[in-house]
């Protein structure tokens, strides 16, 4: 038995230099079980679909992914403005809010709030987006004619996930963060079972209407089910006291709102122009090989971004050294997991193709894949200096100044590049990239600089 406790005490050092705990934990197993079946989905996806199917596929969530428009930045906001009321509060054996009864009733005023907001948002969502959706896919003429009615589907069950999306980051906010990213981690396991099995039994564009409902009754479960009495407090907490949305909510909420629309066009607008510039096809190689790109940055942000609840905690107690001490030491691990996943990525892609098998057809070459990895290395410190900066509840206008010209700019080079001046692939990484370097990693680490100096 001793070896073995030995062992286990040296297994825990180990992860403690590596600033792991139990939410990191389920944050970077959810992100492997996401790279993993990212990588299995793919090859499924480029075995059973034709190029078109693919295209469409990915162009489906890029069009899904437009929600950013709706939700206004609403879910990052409630995470640090309830880590904040979090600080007085706690659960007790019976899963339900003990602590400071004020701090509960202005928790409780966010959440109604949030029900009343995300309900809007959501109808709003289905109807817009949807048709929207209908009228672009329409412009492609490709082998994939039955999108139709899978699309619908899809953006119906999308408006319903993003009512249940401010939720979830409530729970976050009230440090429930490792329940959530091991809850995560099984809606992941689920959904990708489920668009699996679809895949395999021949549903096509069905598949993805299988997933968006197979994530929606898993969050469903969650919140209605696991996590009921905490929302069962909430909704009965006599509101003795509001939290002023217009002075207190607002401030942070707008920023993020005109940032997260904006950013948009960092994330998910570069597969649309390939869609309408280059056909459905290239489409999903720009989508699949974004898509496992992304995977692997958020999955290394996780490190920064499990932390958050905890860091407003810290900045609501004052203790900014011990805020220093652990963003710095965790950005450092953060970017060198990045670093080594980048790498290998690029590795396999080159790998790929040049042994001619047949997966490598459906991804990007390597030299725009090259390209788009070296701007996510550029752009995932500033990605944790974002995170820093939020957990005081604040959002610089230089910051929110900085997100809206860059990120303009990367969709006006995507598509100048990418689209209309005819150089594909390569054109748009090149512009995504050439933004990046010049202007978001150097301005974002000022403004942090500024602001840390200032606020401390």
């Amino acid at each position: 038995m001793q070896p073995d406790r030995e062992s286990w005490q040296r297994v825990r050092w180990l992860l403690g230099r590596a600033e792991i705990n139990r939410a990191v934990f389920y944050a970077l197993l959810l992100r492997s079980w996401q790279l993993a079946a990212g990588a299995v989905s793919a090859l499924l996806i480029a075995t059973q679909f034709s190029p078109s199917e693919q295209g469409f596929w990915y162009t489906f969530s890029g069009l899904i992914a437009l929600q950013s428009f709706f939700e206004l930045g609403f879910s990052t906001a409630v995470i640090n403005m309830a880590s904040h009321e979090w600080s007085k509060l706690s659960l007790d054996e019976a899963g339900g809010i003990a602590g400071d009864s004020a701090a509960l009733s202005r928790l409780s005023s966010l959440g109604r709030l949030l029900f009343c907001w995300y309900g809007l948002a959501s109808l709003l969502f289905v109807a817009l987006i949807g048709a929207f959706g209908l009228y672009f896919l329409a412009t492609e003429k490709g082998d994939a004619a039955d999108w139709n009615i899978p699309w619908v589907a899809a953006v119906v069950l999308s408006g319903l996930l993003l009512w249940t999306l401010p939720f979830v980051s409530l729970l976050e906010g009230c440090n429930q963060v490792a329940a959530v990213n091991r809850f995560r981690l099984i809606q992941a396991m689920v959904a990708n079972l489920t668009v699996w099995t679809a895949i395999v039994l021949g549903a096509g564009l069905w598949a993805f209407v299988a997933v968006t409902a197979a994530r929606l009754l898993c969050e469903l479960y969650l919140l209605v089910v696991k996590y009921r009495r905490l929302f069962g407090c909430l909704m009965k907490s006599p509101l003795s006291e509001r939290m002023n949305w217009r002075s207190e909510v607002l401030p942070l909420q707008w920023r993020l709102a005109v940032g997260g629309v904006f950013q948009y066009f960092a994330i998910s607008f570069i597969t649309l122009v390939m869609f309408r510039y280059e056909g459905a096809a290239i489409a999903g190689q720009m989508g699949m090989t974004w898509t496992l790109m992304t995977t692997l940055s958020m999955a290394c942000l996780s490190w920064v971004q499990a932390r958050v609840p905890q860091f407003g905690m810290l900045v609501a107690r004052g203790e900014f050294a011990e805020l220093d001490r652990r963003f710095k030491r965790l950005t450092l691990v953060s970017w060198s997991a990045v670093a080594a996943a980048g790498i290998a990525l690029w590795g396999a892609v080159f790998s790929l193709q040049y042994f001619g098998w047949g997966l490598g057809t459906r991804l990007l070459s390597p030299l725009p894949t090259g390209i788009l990895i070296a701007a996510v290395l550029l752009k995932h410190v500033p990605d944790c200096f974002s995170l820093y900066i939020r957990a005081h509840k604040r959002e610089p206008m230089s910051l929110l100044t900085l997100i809206v010209i860059s990120n303009s700019a990367i969709g006006v080079l995507v598509w100048l590049l990418g689209g209309y001046l005819g150089l594909g692939a390569v054109g748009a990484a090149a512009g995504y990239l050439g933004v990046v370097a010049l202007f978001i990693c150097p301005g974002v680490t000022l403004i942090w600089w500024r602001c840390r100096r200032d606020w401390h």
